[in-house]
């Protein structure tokens, strides 16, 4: 069994462990999720460079016996200290970091959560309060196509199959996908299509009712770096749809 392990990764936690040791949480585009106990004082070059957000070359020894790994050394391509200038900033990458501990690194897609987090990371360093919530919905919407949670695409019923019309209001249930306005009368007439931007229930189906504003804007950032986003911006009543559309798929 290899013991010695290099590979691009990024920082997601740091926590304390003995009276100077820490544990470190990576994310590996190789391995997923790796913690490894950082040794070293407070004056430790190695723990300055083992910081949340950072990233870049990792090295790891790990005793197969006692199922241990350390950090060997680190070697930070991407500091960020723009994120911690700014509270919005610190606060999403946080949420970023914490939905891809939730997430088991993305269920075995290590590569494209790696470049995922990456981008959305080095587009906050200088974002901006209201960029900071649309890279932070940029990424979780990206995060539901990793695993899966979107179901069909923008543009057609996943139970009809009709084609959405510009104006179309429109529910999407999470792991299915988008209902047009009829099949939402027609499957689930509890639902007021009216209630824009409200998370409902339907029987056992929760979805999260969207309007033409909202899905123009995931159509618009479809396929765009997340450092594009400062010139992509929802109206507000669409914002708020789109913030409960992630806060619906973050409990999911």
């Amino acid at each position: 069994m290899q013991r010695s392990f290099s590979a691009p990764a990024l920082v997601l936690r740091v926590r304390f462990s003995g009276e100077s040791n820490r544990e470190a949480v990576f994310l590996s585009a190789e391995e997923g999720l790796l913690c490894a106990t950082l040794f070293g004082g407070p004056k430790s070059r190695l723990r300055s460079h083992v910081s949340p957000f950072n990233s870049g070359i990792l090295w790891t020894y790990r005793d197969p016996a006692k199922d241990f790994r350390k950090v060997s050394d680190f070697d930070v391509q991407s500091w960020r200290p723009g994120l911690r200038e700014l509270y919005e900033r610190s606060n999403t990458a946080s949420l970023i970091a914490g939905t891809i501990l939730g997430g088991h690194g993305g269920g075995g897609a290590f590569a494209e959560t790696f470049a995922l987090a990456n981008a959305a990371l080095d587009a906050l360093e200088d974002a901006d309060e209201a960029c900071c919530e649309r890279l932070l919905i940029h990424f979780l919407w990206n995060w539901a196509g990793l695993l899966g949670n979107r179901g069909t695409g923008l543009q057609y019923c996943t139970s009809c199959a009709c084609e959405f019309t510009d104006d179309a209001v429109l529910w999407f249930i999470p792991g299915e996908g988008f209902l047009c306005k009829s099949c939402i009368t027609r499957e689930y007439p509890a639902i007021n299509s009216q209630s824009i931007g409200n998370v409902q229930c339907a029987g056992n189906k929760t979805g999260a009712v969207l309007g033409p504003g909202s899905r123009r804007w995931l159509r618009a950032v479809e396929g765009k770096s997340p450092s594009e986003l400062s010139r992509i911006s929802p109206d507000a009543a669409s914002l708020r749809e789109l913030k409960a559309l992630i806060t619906m798929l973050g409990k999911q």
